[in-house]
């Protein structure tokens, strides 16, 4: 069976972006925001969830009814069996695969970014 990766992090409340420690020759204070990149990974993990969630569970309710003796009782009732287990073998693959893709980009992008928003400018 496969774990799931890491899920990205929403924004926690009276969540502060990283402090910044400023050169001698910058003392100016920079602003940061939390990345739309990052919080739509955030959106695209809580999406895909409740859907695969949906998918395992039905076809482990159908592979334990399958399984059942008074489900079948003609030889035939195993390749069914065998089918639905295929089924759940790929779902669980597709399930990592798209849960990686999500948790890697995450790891890969930066929760805050510097932005211009309130940053002092120079006079005109």
């Amino acid at each position: 069976m496969y774990v799931d990766p890491p899920a990205p992090k929403p924004m926690e409340p009276g969540e502060r972006p990283p402090q910044t420690t400023a050169g001698a020759l910058e003392n100016t204070p920079r602003a940061w925001e939390f990345n739309p990149d990052y919080q739509r990974l955030v959106v695209a993990w809580n999406t895909v969830m409740p859907h695969l969630e949906t998918l395992r569970t039905a076809l482990d309710k159908a592979y334990s009814l399958a399984r059942s003796p008074q489900t079948w009782d003609a030889p035939v009732g195993e390749r069914y069996v065998q089918d639905i287990r295929e089924w759940r073998t790929r779902l669980a693959v597709y399930r990592q695969s798209v849960l990686t893709a999500i948790s890697d980009e995450a790891a890969d992008t930066p929760r805050w970014i510097p932005t211009t928003a309130n940053a002092p400018h120079a006079f005109q």
